[in-house]
C-alpha cells in the first residue's frame, strides 16, 4: 500500500518497444515516416529512434519518448481485429490531414488496413511494414 505521507515517485513514458523481424527495417520506416533519425549503433536486432528534441534522459529530462524495435525470431504478424494474434498495441500518430498524409505512409511500406471502424473519418488505420496497426488521427 502506498504511502501517503511521502511524495510519490512518478514513472515517465521513456520508450515503446515494437517486436518485429527486422529491427532496423521496422525502425527506418517509422523514422521515415515521423520525420526522426535511427539512433547510432542500431542494427537488425535492436534499433531506437531518436525524436526531434532528443530522447528523454538524465542528461536531458526534456528529451521526448521514443520507440524502439526488437527482433523477435519468431515474431508473427498481428491478426488485428480477430485472429490468435490480435493488435497487442497500436501507436496513434495525429496528423491535420489524413488524405494529405496517406500518400507518404504508403510509399514508405504501410497499408491501409481493410477494417476501417471509424464511422466519422477522424482516424484512419493502417499496417507497418511487420504488419502491426497504427492509424492516422485527425489533430483537434
Amino acid at each position: 500500500m502506498e504511502d501517503l505521507d511521502t511524495e510519490p515517485v512518478i514513472p515517465t513514458l521513456d520508450l515503446t518497444v515494437l517486436d518485429c523481424p527486422d529491427a532496423l527495417q521496422l525502425a527506418t520506416f517509422y523514422a521515415k515516416l515521423l520525420g526522426w533519425r535511427v539512433e547510432e549503433g542500431s542494427d537488425s536486432d535492436w534499433a531506437e529512434l531518436v525524436p526531434p528534441r532528443g530522447r528523454r534522459s538524465e542528461d536531458d529530462p526534456d528529451g521526448e519518448a521514443s520507440l524502439a524495435f526488437q527482433k523477435v525470431a519468431d515474431f508473427r504478424r498481428p491478426t488485428w481485429p480477430d485472429g490468435d494474434h490480435p493488435q497487442q498495441f497500436h501507436l496513434d500518430l495525429s496528423v491535420t490531414d489524413i488524405d494529405r498524409a496517406e500518400p507518404r505512409a504508403l510509399a514508405l511500406g504501410a497499408t491501409v488496413h481493410e477494417h476501417q471502424p471509424s464511422a466519422s473519418g477522424s482516424f484512419r488505420v493502417y499496417l507497418d511494414p511487420a504488419g502491426h496497426p497504427f492509424c492516422l488521427c485527425l489533430s483537434d
